[in-house]
């Protein structure tokens, strides 16, 4: 006869966890409906979670928090993620300081609209009917192209290097990493002698 209450203790909420409900991971058990990633609260089996100390994450969200980070990580070669991890509570390495209006005019009026600041890309006046903010500063609607190729951007597909801007394939190609097997995906980098 079963002794009831005497099952392991669940890693995610502390009840008694018993055999048919039971998942195993890093020699603690799980209920089920516990086994779920500490960030997107994704149910995880064997083959989707990571672990980290006592924590349990989907592979995505981990690599997200504990990952490489910077240009190309994340979808492969030629690519840039964004995402800073600040939904994970990662914090930003530095935090920019504030910098006042680079604006002249010092009218209330052009100070608030805009009226005064400067296109980063042809130096005309940008108004606030035609003004796009990306990599920080003002461009007019037509001026916010990549620098390379004069394709159109938009600020979520923008990359910028000292003061400029670029679509993400002209950026990979001018500045991101070199040598054989770049550019081609994460699979494709090959060693040779």
């Amino acid at each position: 006869m079963p002794v009831w209450g005497c099952g392991n203790k669940c890693g995610a909420c502390g009840r008694t966890v018993y055999h048919a409900e039971e998942v195993q991971c890093d020699g603690r058990s799980f209920h089920r409906c516990c086994f779920l990633c500490m960030v997107c609260r994704k149910n995880l089996d064997s083959t989707t979670v990571a672990i980290h100390d006592e924590e349990i994450y989907c592979k995505s969200c981990y690599g997200k928090k504990y990952g490489p980070k910077g240009y190309g990580y994340g979808q492969g070669a030629g690519t840039l993620n964004m995402d800073r991890g600040e939904r994970l509570g990662i914090k930003p390495e530095s935090a920019q300081p504030h910098r006042p209006t680079t604006n002249p005019n010092t009218s209330k009026f052009a100070q608030k609209y805009g009226g005064a600041e400067k296109c980063s890309r042809c130096g005309d006046s940008v108004y606030a009917a035609e003004k796009i903010i990306g990599a920080g500063k003002p461009w007019h609607k037509n001026c916010f192209r990549c620098a390379k190729c004069g394709k159109s951007l938009e600020s979520t597909t923008l990359t910028e290097k000292e003061g400029e801007i670029y679509c993400k394939g002209c950026y990979a190609k001018n500045f991101g990493p070199k040598g054989f097997g770049y550019g081609q995906g994460a699979g494709a980098l090959v060693h040779s002698q």
